[in-house]
């Protein structure tokens, strides 16, 4: 158990910290020049297109006129973990994709480098805008501590609710810390953010604990008045291959955890990757291991380079690094005796139909499977009453209560597997569900806390 995640226990040597920053910091002056390109536009594309309804053109103005605390404000109170989002988010498919220069046919406003402008100095300096509310005498348990369960806590401490976040690992953050691609978002970086939301106060963190092994569902009902699943998704999904199990073959999500969290994790010796998949953790771990230097890496896709899910923008940067696109390919076995050697494939033609004489080896030292993650579906079997569907979590989509009365989900035990902005939107949606049936449960109209101001 603890109350603050320890920065200090991500390892010196982990691979992360050789990649370099994506989109590097702006200095206050260049930040500045870009907010005054800004035209603050009435009924900005930009705030509809974000999940949390940022004021965008508000705290854009406030940086341009020298006011970074209002700016940071501004994100803070409608985005809690605006700090990591700046980082993640895929501004180029939400706010800035909407940014109105693209009308003009030119560069949209850099609204996720100012976003971090603001937020970092908000960090930097132990800035805050939110005060708890007395303490309401409720307690609520948060499964998971990742981006949806922070921002759910956050809300209801606000409110003066205590909130205890249960978590397996010995790291809070979810995949912020533990599976955004490190070019993005670093582990030190996310667990900053934790700390800094944990400050409110009425937020407890109790990591190293798997509710359904070491804490049963009948426990938390017994001990809390409402519970919160943010449980993620589970393993990387398996693809039934011959020599799945061979040194040299990984999971997408847990080749990136090893890359950002485990000591002494090398790729030394691995001339040649390849990465089966099209969707963005696929262009994730392939622009990763380019970027660690990686020779060759190759990415598979069974279909055409239109029918990949993964961003457009993300995949042309890492054709830029120099990833190698392989399409219309069915992969068969992973080839090799005491490790990987190869990927056995079969061609294929737009009806996934394999082509007489088109099976072939393509030679690999390293095989990563990213075909998405499997779900939690023993784990959330054990709550009664809830239902799931594919094995998502059914939730009022208004309040993200479930069809159990005392629970509430979000995040990607609901969405199947969203973006971090997401995630707090609907953590956030699920606290105020949260709220209103604690009111009901006494009568009461329950009132947010107090917010500093200045």
């Amino acid at each position: 158990m603890t109350t603050m995640p320890e920065r200090h226990l991500v390892p010196a040597d982990r691979l992360e910290a050789q990649l370099a920053d994506l989109k590097p910091a702006l200095s206050p002056a260049a930040a500045r020049t870009e907010a005054l390109r800004c035209l603050y536009c009435h009924d900005a594309p930009c705030v509809a297109a974000c999940p949390t309804a940022i004021n965008i053109p508000e705290f854009i103005r406030r940086i341009g006129n020298g006011n970074v605390v209002g700016a940071a404000r501004t994100i803070l109170e409608s985005n809690i973990l605006g700090h990591s989002c700046a980082r993640v988010c895929p501004v180029e498919v939400l706010c800035a994709g909407s940014c109105v220069y693209h009308l003009k046919e030119e560069p949209p406003i850099a609204i996720g480098r100012l976003q971090r402008f603001a937020t970092d100095h908000a960090l930097a300096h132990g800035l805050r805008f939110h005060r708890r509310a007395p303490d309401t005498g409720r307690r609520i348990a948060l499964i998971g501590a990742g981006p949806a369960s922070l921002a759910a806590a956050h809300e209801l401490a606000v409110r003066g609710h205590h909130c205890v976040l249960f978590e397996g690992r010995a790291l809070p953050g979810g995949l912020n810390a533990t599976g955004v691609a490190p070019y993005k978002l670093q582990t030190d970086v996310a667990l900053e953010e934790v700390e800094w939301l944990l400050g409110l106060g009425g937020i407890e963190l109790r990591t190293g604990v798997w509710v359904g092994r070491d804490l049963s569902f009948a426990q938390l009902e017994r001990d809390f008045d409402a519970i919160f699943l943010g449980v993620g998704l589970g393993p990387d999904s398996r693809l039934a291959l011959p020599g799945e199990d061979l040194p040299g073959s990984h999971g997408a999500v847990a080749l990136i955890e090893q890359i950002k969290n485990q000591p002494g994790f090398a790729l030394a010796g691995v001339e040649r990757a390849v990465v089966i998949g099209g969707g963005n953790t696929a262009i994730d771990a392939a622009r990763e291991l380019r970027q660690l230097a990686v020779p060759a890496v190759t990415m598979v896709y069974r279909r055409s380079e239109a029918a990949m899910t993964g961003y457009a923008h993300e995949l042309a940067q890492a054709k830029q690094e120099g990833v190698q696109l392989a399409f219309q390919l069915v992969p068969l076995a992973i080839e090799g005796e005491a490790r990987v050697t190869g990927l056995r494939c079969a061609r294929v033609d737009a009806q996934l139909v394999p082509l007489p004489g088109g099976e072939f080896v393509l030679p690999a030292d390293l095989v990563v499977r990213a075909t998405g993650q499997e779900k939690l579906t023993a784990l959330l079997a054990e709550v009664p009453q809830l239902t799931l569907e594919k094995g998502r979590v059914q939730v009022d989509p208004r309040t993200h209560q479930t069809t159990h009365p005392r629970y509430f989900a979000a995040g990607d035990c609901v969405n199947g597997g969203k973006e971090v902005v997401n995630a707090v939107a609907e953590g956030q949606r699920a606290a105020q569900g949260i709220e209103a049936y604690l009111a009901s449960l006494n009568g009461l109209t329950g009132e947010r806390g107090d917010r500093q101001h200045g």
